[in-house]
């Protein structure tokens, strides 16, 4: 048969076309395969020296080890061994309004951290028994000593370790939200733990019974002025010095160098994850037009 340049001309736009779809379709398996939350059964708590209560090693029985840190609770620091470390535990004292409690600073950083070792505690007696662990592997770093991944856990007794550790008063409502093993929404979640910690409260739960509800508001209003006034001494610097980021798997403390970047920002561009352009983080509330110009000199994207 004689060759037909408009059937070759169509062939080939044939061709194309299903090449380019092929690329979609892998595209979106390879982003629904990153967001699948993968049940680890019968895993066991391992001790350590350095643990709290949201972030500890665990043993898979198919993974091994690896540390694990909690979706949506934020316990107190009790190891404090750096700069980064004692200004967590300063904005967790603010959060729980309890930086003016006892006599002086060392006596509030004291009771802090006594409630930064009762969650441990809490979550080592939560995890007795062989519990289940939801984890797409999100790097969740934070700390360059260990190497930290994100998830829940649904302990021995069918319980949300999260839930419950805000509902006792050891943990705030507060970090990385996903859709959850169950099915809910990020949202859904983070509405959930909230409400939970509402009950907390109302109940003096934990940490809660000694917060200084007058001196509440002053505490966080001065930490998010201490955090605005960190932003405007980084803005307009490189403070990854030429690195450039990758919002998609970049660890919240990576995406906290970034200009305007703080820890509740970084928070929300590891939920609102993938992003295929730089301007896809105008999504994340929070982040306009003026603070996407400020970080995507600093970020990079496949």
């Amino acid at each position: 048969m004689p060759n037909n340049p408009l059937l070759s001309c169509v062939n080939r736009r044939i061709l194309s076309l299903v090449y380019t779809l092929l690329l979609a379709i892998t595209s979106l398996s390879q982003t629904l395969l990153a967001n699948e939350l993968i049940p680890l059964r019968g895993c066991r708590l391992i001790p350590t020296k350095w643990a709290d209560g949201d972030s500890f090693l665990v043993v898979s029985p198919d993974r091994g080890e690896f540390t694990l840190r909690l979706y949506g609770a934020d316990c107190i620091e009790w190891h404090v061994t750096d700069a980064s470390d004692e200004r967590r535990l300063r904005a967790q004292r603010r959060y729980f309004g309890i930086s003016k409690a006892g006599a002086d600073a060392r006596a509030s950083i004291n009771l802090a951290k006594s409630y930064g070792e009762s969650a441990d505690k809490e979550t080592k007696t939560a995890l007795a028994k062989p519990f289940t662990v939801y984890t797409s592997f999100a790097d969740a770093r934070g700390d360059s000593r260990h190497k930290r991944i994100y998830g829940f856990i649904v302990t021995g007794d069918g319980e949300d370790l999260a839930s419950r550790l805000i509902s006792k008063g050891l943990a705030r409502a507060f970090g990385v939200y996903r859709r959850t093993w169950d099915g809910r929404t990020h949202r859904e979640y983070q509405e959930h733990l909230k409400d939970l910690e509402i009950i907390a409260i109302k109940k003096n739960a934990g940490v809660w019974k000694s917060t200084d509800w007058n001196a509440l508001p002053q505490e966080r209003r001065a930490q998010r002025e201490e955090e605005r006034q960190v932003q405007l001494a980084i803005d307009g610097k490189a403070p990854l010095d030429g690195v450039k980021l990758n919002p998609n798997t970049a660890a919240r403390d990576d995406l906290m160098r970034l200009p305007g970047i703080g820890e509740e920002l970084a928070n929300r561009i590891i939920t609102a994850r993938p992003y295929k352009t730089p301007q896809d983080l105008l999504k994340v509330s929070g982040i306009g037009p003026t603070t996407l110009k400020k970080i995507q000199p600093h970020i990079k994207l496949p």
